[in-house]
């Protein structure tokens, strides 16, 4: 190769070890079993693509060309095996289609036994015949891009709304497989050619890898709503109920100890109801939802936020017995909770929603009180401020002659 083809190549090794990066990464925040088999299927996809690009060789020519000629023929074939196997599991396995599952099985088990054949091979050519060997390595890679392509279409006729870019993705990789393995087989290509073949080759495992990122993305959030606990309000994540007040409790016996003071404040939402009749059930998760974030962007993350109930915003804050705390806290909260929100009904009508809140602050010795009581009380002064500011005021009263 000259310096043209191998700076096309090596750019091509740069990305997708890259993306091998990215998916180790992610397999090493999430820690799930989906993220290690993206990575284990990334880095064997990107090997086997820069073995056939031909630059191990021309950065290592001391190595016996045997060797290379072994690790074409093997490692192509077990990617696209794995590959087959994987895409199964992606696509939901028995449990969403049962023949998709016996297809990508069984496929994967024929792409297996034929890469353990290709050593055998392997071996007995020379690499001077090496063109026979990888004939057949093309064609099992082949068969296993062309399994894929079948089980993504049907699952897209199925209604999986991500295999239609696993579709986009085979169509690519066909023509990576034939712009690679024609120049494995030293067929001349020009540098077009082969600079489409190594961007093609980094789209398809890009492509590959952000899919499987996002299904495990979503089955990771299905399995926390399955088993979403007890004492935790579904639509904004907040503790409510009993677990509230254990959580509240603990917060109290620990400043205590501390010998602090603990700040309660409560956000009481008079009119949460208000777009009840036109929005509904979800037109109120998207209210308590963005109400939940604003008071925990206001109040930060060194307190308790819980829900009381579905109007009733609890914080509690644990300060040091010395420090003198302001209303500034109120203030802010005040500023960030009464902006307009705009919500989106079942009709996928947007409504305008102003929130008319209350808010009160207590700051209470915890060693002298009972955290339920303070709850209560400062509960009925922010009931209390939505009560006034809801009533006209004696000058403002309408008079009937």
């Amino acid at each position: 190769m000259h310096i043209g083809e191998d700076t096309i190549w090596a750019m091509m090794a740069g990305g997708l070890m890259a993306l091998t990066v990215l998916a180790a990464l992610d397999a090493v925040v999430t820690r799930s079993g989906g993220a290690t088999r993206n990575v284990l299927l990334i880095s064997t996809l990107s090997a086997a693509s820069v073995l056939l690009s031909g630059l191990p060789e021309a950065l290592l020519p001391t190595l016996a060309p045997e060797l290379f000629l072994l690790l074409k023929a093997t490692l192509p074939s077990l990617a696209g095996a794995l590959g087959l196997h994987l895409t199964g599991i992606w696509l939901g396995g028995d449990r969403e289609d049962r023949y998709a599952h016996r297809l990508t099985r069984w496929g994967s088990g024929g792409m297996l036994l034929a890469t353990l054949a290709m050593p055998l091979l392997a071996v007995r050519q020379s690499p001077a015949d090496a063109a026979t060997v990888l004939l057949l390595s093309a064609a099992s890679s082949a068969l296993a891009a062309l399994l894929t392509m079948m089980v993504a279409v049907r699952a897209t006729l199925l209604g999986d709304p991500l295999a239609r870019w696993l579709v986009l993705a085979c169509l690519i990789l066909a023509g990576m497989l034939t712009g690679l393995y024609l120049h494995a087989l030293h067929v001349p290509l020009g540098l077009g050619w082969q600079l489409a073949t190594a961007v093609s080759t980094v789209v398809v495992i890009l492509i590959v890898m952000v899919l499987i990122v996002v299904r495990n993305r979503i089955v990771r959030r299905l399995r926390r709503l399955a088993r979403l606990e007890t004492g935790v309000d579904p639509a904004t994540g907040l503790p409510t109920g009993a677990k509230l007040l254990s959580e509240v409790d603990h917060v109290f016996w620990r400043t205590g100890r501390l010998r602090g003071k603990c700040v309660v404040v409560a956000v009481h939402l008079g009119n949460l109801y208000e777009l009840g009749e036109a929005l509904g059930r979800t037109g109120e998760q998207q209210i308590l939802t963005a109400t939940a974030a604003r008071i925990r962007r206001a109040a930060g993350f060194r307190c308790v936020v819980g829900l009381y109930h579905p109007r009733c915003f609890v914080i509690v804050f644990s300060v040091d017995r010395k420090r003198v705390v302001d209303d500034a806290i109120t203030h802010r909260i005040m500023s960030l909770v009464t902006a307009p929100m705009t919500v989106l009904g079942s009709n996928d009508r947007h409504r305008q929603f102003v929130p008319q809140i209350g808010v009160s602050m207590l700051t209470v010795l915890p060693d002298h009180v009972e955290p339920q009581a303070v709850i209560n009380e400062v509960e009925h002064l922010a009931m209390d401020m939505v009560r006034d500011q809801s009533e006209p005021k004696e000058d403002e009263a309408v008079t009937i002659w």
